[in-house]
């Protein structure tokens, strides 16, 4: 098949880290590659957002990346990019006329309603992958939230027009059905995790004698960190690192950066507090493989790839109840989950964790199993190769 992809503010290519470059850009850049393995053709369609971008980049064997001149070429938040989805639209759509796409699959709902208007000039089945809920951003982040006005409508008629909903959760599921989609538009397929890349044998990033809580993600509120430090009393000796944000030598200009850092200083534990800044992708493993727990505790995760990283190289998660997190962390048996916004039931969590070794070596062993058995991008490709040829009509090829 021939799959257009559109990311429209998550290139696959884009650096981890930065306020809008997270989960989605690795989920698209992994679920391409993976397609790309079982033979298919792909095009990853993201916005231009600076003017010395090639139009195409190769990204491996069979996936092009096109830069789609919409809008300004320059880096813009993405709750300003709705004006610019018509433009995006219509030179994609031009490019469909040489490419001839056998399926569209839009990553996120600004990627949707770009996939939607593009198919009404070039005939092509849509699937829909929100990534994250408007309803669900905004129970959570109140008047903080800075999505566009109409996003919950626009998500919601997204899931009657196009031809699938991949949902990544149960948890998804539901709020969908809440917002009137409809279930028998809607396929679970979650993300994954590269288990070669993740796994438990290789090198740890060097640590001290002190037991180890690794956190990975962005430096924003709702990552759950500074109830991650408020915690850390509880957890007498051991050391948190944090994994995320802007570029190690910009950590001192960014205001959330210090902000934690003084919440460490409150609680008297700076000197267990370690700010890593951004670390490159392929030194991720090392650090993961380092540590003696992660802990991911989010107030809200639509998915959330770090707890499988985690997992994949044998680490034990403890990890709010939360979103994707109470489908890939099994409570009691790949890790613990607790609730959100409660640093001491956390500090708790941990503490009963790392004081007992048998715990966290029946944790480990079962992390790998799941990551590898039910997680591995190989799998997760083939479950949606066979989701594009049910909306395409094409025969699925059965192994």
């Amino acid at each position: 098949m021939r799959i257009a992809m559109i990311s429209e503010h998550a290139s696959p290519l884009a650096a981890l880290g930065g306020v809008d470059a997270g989960g989605q850009n690795t989920h698209v850049a992994e679920l391409a590659a993976a397609l790309a393995a079982e033979g298919h053709e792909l095009r990853v369609y993201t916005r231009r957002d600076s003017p010395d971008l090639p139009t195409v980049v190769p990204m491996g064997e069979r996936i092009d990346v096109v830069h789609v001149p919409a809008g300004p070429a320059s880096v813009l938040p993405k709750d300003e990019l709705l004006p610019h989805m018509g433009a995006f639209a219509e030179w994609m759509a031009a490019d469909w006329q040489d490419f001839a796409p056998t399926v569209a699959h839009a990553h996120f709902w600004m990627s949707g309603l770009a996939a939607v208007t593009a198919a009404r000039r070039y005939p092509v089945p849509v699937v829909q992958t929100y990534h994250a809920l408007g309803s669900v951003k905004k129970r959570h982040q109140g008047t903080a939230d800075t999505s566009p006005r109409h996003r919950v409508g626009y998500e919601r008629q997204l899931g009657r027009v196009v031809d699938q909903v991949i949902v990544q959760c149960q948890d998804e599921l539901r709020e969908l059905v809440l917002l009137g989609v409809p279930r028998a538009r809607t396929t679970l397929v979650p993300s994954g995790v590269n288990v070669e890349r993740f796994r438990k044998d290789g090198p740890a990033a060097a640590r001290s004698e002190r037991q180890r809580i690794l956190s990975v993600g962005r430096l924003v509120p709702r990552k759950g960190f500074e109830e991650l430090i408020t915690a850390l009393p509880e957890v007498p000796g051991a050391e948190l690192v944090i994994a995320g944000g802007p570029d190690p030598a910009r950590l001192a200009l960014d205001d959330y950066a210090q902000r934690l850092l003084h919440l460490a200083k409150q609680c008297r534990v700076d000197d267990r507090v370690r700010l890593l800044g951004a670390v490159p992708s392929h030194e991720m493993p090392d650090w993961y493989r380092s540590a003696d727990v992660v802990a991911a505790t989010p107030w809200y995760e639509p998915f959330g790839l770090t707890p499988l990283e985690a997992m994949a190289c044998g680490v034990p998660v403890v990890a709010t109840a939360v979103g994707g997190l109470t489908d890939t962390v099994v409570d009691g048996v790949t890790g613990d989950l607790v609730p959100p916004h409660d640093p001491r039931g956390l500090g708790q969590a941990l503490r009963r964790l790392l004081t007992d070794r048998n715990r966290r070596l029946s944790y480990a062993a079962a992390a790998v199993d799941r990551a590898v058995h039910a997680y591995a991008w190989p799998q997760i490709a083939t479950r949606m190769s066979a989701v594009y040829a049910s909306v395409a009509s094409i025969p699925a090829v059965v192994a």
